[in-house]
């Protein structure tokens, strides 16, 4: 009784936020460019003024490291607000669209107005910049936004509630902090639009629950990124780009390299100079991994366990890992690990690790890496090193992705002038700039008839009126 009665509770009182954001939505879409700006722009203030918050929050919840905040979480955001100020007002206008000569004595133009209630449901791994981004950009576009943070990262969710209450009426934007009970509750709400931003398994919930309401849904998913290596890549460039990309956040990002094909006559340099690369970052003064103020650590002990039993089915197996490998359960720690000898009966090249582990295979020419490639789902982003103009044209011709980034690892994300999402499996929509602006509004077509008339095309369909139909399809 108790537990029916909490989620009658529960329903309740999302239901009536939502209700009074959906009599505050007319409003809200009402808004001008200067008056979205200035909503903006309270965010921007209000991160300026609780940087150390911020990147406490996050240390409190995995140890992230200050210095990764600030990068990978509060300059995408101020990026992104920086951005939509300065291009709002132009993105709001009416865009004028070409009249074909058929329907002359006509106008028409696009319009760009908000879907209405939005739902944002955000992940842990990037706990603070996977709210506000989406945030800014449903403001841009005139919604009434209700936010589910993660329950895996409370300080910072914490930190986020306090943000919206110190700067929106909850008819503007609302924060719900929960578990999955709590998701689902938000799913069984009529939203006009969902973004969410999680796995590929939990996004299929969030489009099955949008099916009921035909609501439109942004998802930004995941699945197993590639990284090839060819024979002309820049070996020291490549290892340290990709270690890099694979080990900010403890490897907890969604477009970090999943896997990696090194073409066989370089992988023994391209080893080396990655552990090189690994040690630098990580044991510059040789101390243990365990010990660098510039290393994360997993969300929780469930995610380490997941990882940790990735790793040791593969072994079972037959992998070897050659770099790294060391744990502690206790402070939910793994060290940069690459693993090499995998074959696609392991979980490891399955699933999507989301963790410091990096699978490592050879392949004699780039169609055998590609059919390892184009084996699997398609990925939300492909990286690959080469300075080969042929090799690299044929990769991006052969393969398909959300995105690829050529000779560097994970920077499309930081381009607001660039779509990013996935394509299929890894994601549907996008995000960035923009696109993010269209993922929040309807655009609606507008048109209007000025001088003219149509109506020598109206039955009857005399002979004339035949005549005059075949002659448009034909010639105009």
């Amino acid at each position: 009784m108790t537990t029916l009665l909490t989620e009658t509770n529960l329903r309740n009182s999302l239901q009536i936020t939502f209700d009074k954001q959906r009599r505050h939505a007319r409003q809200q879409a009402l808004t001008s460019a200067d008056q979205r700006i200035e909503r903006i722009r309270r965010i921007q203030r209000w991160i300026t003024n609780h940087e150390a918050d911020i990147q406490k929050a996050m240390y409190d919840d995995f140890r992230k490291p200050a210095a990764e905040v600030t990068l990978a979480e509060l300059y995408a955001v101020i990026s992104e607000i920086r951005h939509t100020v300065k291009h709002l007002k132009q993105w709001m206008k009416p865009q004028r669209v070409p009249t074909p000569v058929s329907l002359i004595g006509t106008k028409s133009h696009i319009r760009h107005e908000p879907k209405g209630n939005v739902l944002i449901l955000a992940p842990w791994n990037y706990p603070f910049s996977l709210v506000v981004r989406p945030l800014v950009s449903a403001i841009a576009a005139g919604n009434v936004v209700m936010l589910k943070p993660s329950e895996m990262t409370p300080h910072t969710a914490a930190l986020l509630n306090r943000m919206v209450g110190d700067l929106f009426p909850a008819e503007e934007v609302a924060l719900v902090e929960g578990d999955a009970d709590v998701a689902q509750a938000l799913l069984d709400l009529p939203f006009n639009h969902i973004f969410f931003t999680g796995s590929p398994a939990v996004g299929r919930i969030v489009m099955a629950a949008a099916a009921k309401h035909l609501a439109s849904v942004t998802l930004e998913l995941g699945g197993k990124s590639p990284a090839i290596v060819d024979e002309t890549a820049d070996l020291n460039q490549a290892a340290g780009q990709l270690a890099w990309g694979k080990y900010i956040n403890n490897g907890q990002t969604c477009i970090a390299p999943d896997y990696l094909l090194v073409q066989e006559s370089v992988k023994e340099p391209f080893m080396n100079a990655f552990q090189q690369a690994v040690e630098a970052m990580y044991r510059p003064n040789g101390q243990p991994v365990e010990a660098s103020d510039s290393y994360a650590r997993i969300v929780n002990r469930r995610h380490f366990q997941r990882i940790r039993d990735l790793l040791d089915e593969a072994i079972q197996k037959g992998a070897t890992v050659t770099v790294g490998g060391r744990m502690n359960e206790a402070d939910n720690f793994i060290e940069p690990t690459v693993v090499e000898g995998v074959s696609d009966d392991m979980r490891i090249m399955q699933e999507e690790i989301f963790g410091p582990v990096l699978p490592v295979l050879t392949y004699a020419n780039l169609d055998d890496a590609l059919r390892v490639v184009n084996t699997r789902e398609k990925p939300l982003a492909l990286y690959m090193h080469s300075r080969n103009r042929r090799n690299i044209q044929y990769v991006l011709d052969q393969t398909s992705a959300g995105d690829t980034v050529i000779n560097d690892t994970m920077l499309q994300f930081g381009n607001v002038e660039l779509p990013f999402g996935g394509v299929n499996n890894s994601g549907l929509g996008k995000s960035n700039g923009f696109f993010s602006f269209q993922e929040f509004s309807n655009q609606r077509g507008v048109m209007q008839r000025e001088f003219g008339t149509t109506r020598f095309l109206y039955p009857p369909y005399t002979d004339k009126v035949r005549k005059l139909i075949g002659w448009l399809t034909k010639y105009v």
